[in-house]
């Protein structure tokens, strides 16, 4: 077991205990057979072993929130927890901290020292005060407790040794009795007979001892997944200008990575959501939000804090914000990109992508288009411009197998005849056709104070030009008025 504990600012026991959970005893609820397999399912916990202090229940609709000094720990830990996910399912809530096992996941993240950088340097974005690593939970949180963070290749016994005891939450209402027999350490509190302090304390206090150092097998309540999600931020001051909001927003992206990861999904559209301070102006209102869409499913933290960036470099706040609020509005099942020493076309639309995205987000979705193939044999029709954030149609029109030109014109341009054939710069010849397209008996449009029919009736050819090259050309059925040749497309 390798274990991880994330403690935030904040003494041990400042949570509220649940009613079935007294102060310094576990939750007595045994686990279900066969829940153990699953342990990020709702309902799959254990009860917490005796003297780890209560767990903290799995939160309600999603709801995490970093508070204000001297506010509740229990929504920033939840939210902690939530991120917390996407590295293993296997995550509790411990009083103060959050404990995460990752034995199973290190060489997914690409070893030890890997993952340790990564959690360690998004931790501390989340208000994470303290991190530390151990083979038991428990020991983690004694020296989080303690601020031991390395020393992480000397056996545990010996880091934990040197202890205090107020790192056990089970020795802390004994704390004056045991100082007054000599036990400053946990090394002295190991030394005292075990029958005796069993008999003097409690087993409680003996069973946390035998947790931390491992001689005992440890259980947790597992934190289970939200469903949806939703988060909340309290500002620490009064922000007064939107880019300056990021900071705040940022935390929750970071949730909310950790939550899409953890469920194997991508995000569409979000929403931050701000309010404003008590003291606002009447006429500000309640607050503001802002709706960011992506063209495929996302989840980098990253690219999603510089959409938000370029999105909030345009919004005028209309009074100070004290709160932040981050929701998931659509989410897509995600799969990542797999990892190729060979480019990869798909890894470069992708970029595109990206790249897209911010663009429009500076300039605005109506200023940068991109075209979209609609399923309509009239080329007029066959293409339509969309905004490049809107996602792409999961079933695009299939090609129709005919060839197209580079270049089309707006316009068809009639072109000049002699006998029959038609000119363009020259006599054009006929290379390849005829290619018969028939339709839109359905499409019709005003055309000043009359209704038109967009109905066409054409067969085109591709046509050589001594002068102009290759072009696509067509000449309305026989059967129609005005029968005619006509340009509309180049080839380059």
């Amino acid at each position: 077991m390798w274990w991880a504990a994330l403690r935030l600012p904040g003494p041990a026991g400042t949570l509220s205990t649940p009613p079935e959970c007294p102060q310094g005893r576990a939750a007595p609820s045994p686990p279900a057979a066969g829940d153990h397999g699953n342990p990020g399912r709702p309902g799959a916990s254990s009860g917490a072993p005796p003297g780890l202090g209560c767990t903290q229940p799995a939160p309600r609709g999603g709801q995490e929130s970093l508070g204000r000094p001297g506010a509740s720990l229990e929504t920033p830990l939840r939210g902690v927890a939530t991120w917390a996910l996407q590295f293993t399912p296997r995550v509790a809530i411990v009083e103060e901290a959050v404990l995460l096992e990752a034995e199973s996941s290190l060489r997914l993240f690409g070893g030890q020292q890997a993952l340790h950088r990564r959690i360690a340097q998004e931790a501390r974005e989340l208000g994470v005060e303290a991190i530390a690593w151990a083979t038991t939970g428990l020991g983690a949180l004694a020296l989080a407790r303690a601020g031991v963070h390395g020393g992480a290749r000397q056996p545990l016994h010996q880091r934990l040794d040197a202890l205090p005891l107020d790192v056990l939450s089970a020795a802390q209402p004994h704390g004056d009795t045991l100082a007054q027999l000599g036990c400053r350490t946990l090394a002295d509190l190991r030394r005292l007979p075990r029958g005796g302090l069993s008999r003097r304390f409690g087993p409680d206090l003996l069973a946390a001892l035998d947790i931390a150092y491992g001689l005992r097998a440890e259980s947790q309540s597992w934190f289970a997944l939200p469903e949806s999600f939703s988060a909340r931020l309290d500002l620490l001051a009064r922000v007064e200008t939107a880019p300056a909001l990021l900071f705040g927003a940022r935390r929750l992206l970071l949730q909310l990575g950790g939550w899409l990861a953890a469920r194997q999904s991508g995000v569409t559209a979000f929403t931050l959501g701000w309010t404003f301070d008590l003291l606002r102006p009447g006429d500000a209102g309640a607050g503001g939000e802002i709706t960011l869409r992506t063209a495929a499913p996302m989840r980098d933290v990253e690219h999603l804090t510089r959409l938000l960036a370029e999105h909030l470099a345009k919004v005028q706040l209309a009074a100070p914000v004290q709160g932040l609020e981050l929701r998931a509005d659509v989410v897509q099942r995600y799969v990542p990109p797999s990892a190729s020493l060979l480019p990869d076309a798909q890894d470069e639309r992708h970029a595109l992508d990206l790249a897209l995205e911010r663009v429009a987000a500076r300039l605005g979705e109506d200023r940068v288009l991109r075209p979209v193939p609609v399923d309509d044999v009239r080329p007029e029709w066959a293409q339509r411009w969309q905004p490049a954030a809107v996602p792409l149609p999961r079933h695009p029109a299939a090609p129709d197998g005919l060839p197209h030109p580079t270049f089309l014109l707006s316009e068809p341009l009639r072109l000049a005849t002699r006998g029959e054939r038609p000119l363009y710069q020259g006599e054009l010849q006929l290379v390849l056709g005829p290619h018969r397209i028939e339709g839109g008996w359905w499409h019709r449009a005003q055309d000043g104070d009359r209704e038109t029919s967009r109905r066409v009736a054409r067969d085109y050819w591709v046509a050589l030009s001594a002068h102009a090259g290759v072009l696509w050309i067509f000449q309305t059925r026989p059967a129609a008025e005005d029968a005619a040749w006509f340009l509309h497309g180049v080839f380059a």
